[in-house]
C-alpha cells in the first residue's frame, strides 16, 4: 500500500500518518522529520536546511528529491506513506520517471484559523519525537515531557511570520498539485479523497480507514 498523504501546515499529517503506520504497519517517509534528522548534524547541508527553514522557505527539490527517493527505495516492496512529499509538479514528475506508483492520496483541509492556533501551540520533545499542544494535548507539567520531564521546545518554523510564509507557498502550489492529482491519477490507478481534519483525531482516521477500504 502506497500513500500520499498532504495538506497544509499544522492540519494532522504527523498524526494521522503515524496511526496509518500502526494500523496497516507500513513505514512513514517524512520530509519534515527526514530534514530535522539532518539539522542535528553540523555539516553544510545541515546549515543550507536550518537557514531555509527559519526563513520559512522550501528546501530546493534537488536537495528533497535525492533524500526521498533512496527512502523510497528502501521499503517500496512493502509500502510506505509519503509525508510532505511530493510538493509540486516537478518532484511529481520525477516519481513518474521513477516508475513509484501510487495507490491512495488524501489531501486534509482546515481552516486558517485553526491551523495559526495548533502551529503556535505546539511543543515537541526533540529525542523521542513527541508532540504535545498547550490546549488539545498538554504535558502534565507544563513544557515538561510526561516521561523524561525533560525541557519541551518551539520548533523553530513555529512562529507566525514562518507559518505565513508557509500558507502562501502551499497555496499557490495547491490548485496546481490537485489537479495533477485528480486529472492525472496516475493512469487511473490511484484513489484520491479530501478530508477535513476540523474534527477529532479518531473523526478523521475512521474517514481514512473507509476510504482505505473502500
Amino acid at each position: 500500500m502506497k500513500i500520499i498523504i498532504f495538506g497544509p501546515p499544522g492540519s494532522g499529517k504527523g498524526t494521522q500518518s503515524n496511526l496509518i503506520m500502526k494500523k496497516y504497519n507500513i513505514p512513514i517517509i517524512s520530509t519534515g522529520d527526514i530534514l530535522r534528522n539532518i539539522m542535528l548534524k553540523k555539516n553544510p547541508l545541515s546549515t543550507v536546511i536550518k537557514k531555509n527553514i527559519k526563513n520559512g522557505m522550501l528546501i530546493e527539490d534537488n536537495i528533497i528529491i535525492n533524500l526521498i527517493i533512496t527512502e523510497i527505495k528502501k521499503t517500496y516492496m512493502y509500502g510506505f506513506i509519503l509525508d510532505g512529499f511530493p510538493r509540486n509538479i516537478t518532484q511529481l514528475q520525477i516519481m513518474n520517471e521513477k516508475n513509484i506508483k501510487i495507490d491512495y492520496i488524501i489531501e486534509l483541509i482546515l481552516n486558517k484559523k485553526i491551523i495559526y492556533e495548533r502551529i503556535l501551540g505546539r511543543r515537541i520533545h526533540v529525542k523521542s519525537g513527541r508532540i504535545y499542544h498547550i490546549k488539545y494535548n498538554p504535558p502534565k507539567i507544563p513544557e515538561q515531557d510526561d516521561i523524561t520531564n525533560e525541557k519541551l521546545i518551539t520548533r523553530i518554523d513555529d512562529n507566525i511570520k514562518t507559518i505565513k510564509k508557509r500558507l502562501i507557498e502551499y497555496q499557490n502550489m495547491h490548485n496546481i498539485m490537485i489537479n495533477y492529482y485528480k486529472n492525472q491519477k496516475y493512469n487511473n490507478m490511484t484513489k484520491y479523497a479530501q478530508i477535513n481534519t476540523e474534527r477529532s483525531i479518531e473523526s478523521v482516521f475512521s474517514e481514512i480507514k473507509k476510504f482505505i477500504k473502500s
